[in-house]
């Protein structure tokens, strides 16, 4: 998962200009083109989002965004798979930014998940294949 931090002009809510656009849609297209791009979003600003604080088995509080901390909130992201992390770096030395920091991170599989719990990851890989049938 390569993720887009979030900055002043995204929590802002200002879309990037119409050239920065058309290189992401060109980026994408390669993805696609390659056959590894899984999904890709983009993110309203934290003031339109809302995050949930866990305290114990019940107690939820509700917290409204903005968020105060806009230099760790996430603005977008790509899922994508490929067969080595040098492909996925390779990948993420392409996407067209000009400035900014972008983190990538390894999703589990469910191979991983299946060591550890086989009856959850056999539940998971069920709800999966619902997902896909949509």
């Amino acid at each position: 998962m390569m993720i887009v931090n979030g900055n002043a002009d995204s929590e802002a809510g200002v879309m990037p200009p119409v050239e920065v656009m058309e290189a992401m849609t060109k980026y994408n297209e390669e993805l696609v083109k390659a056959g590894i791009l899984l999904s890709a979003e983009g993110l309203h600003p934290t003031s339109k989002g809302f995050k949930v604080a866990y305290d114990g088995p019940s107690k939820r509080t509700l917290v409204d965004g903005p968020f105060s901390e806009a230099k760790e909130v996430i603005a977008g992201f790509w899922i994508i798979e490929t067969k080595t992390r040098a492909e996925a770096i390779e990948w993420a030395k392409r996407v067209p930014f000009q400035e900014g920091e972008l983190e990538v991170r390894q999703v589990f599989s469910e191979e991983e998940f299946a060591e550890v719990a086989p009856e959850v990851a056999a539940r998971e890989a069920e709800m999966r294949r619902q997902i896909e049938k949509r």
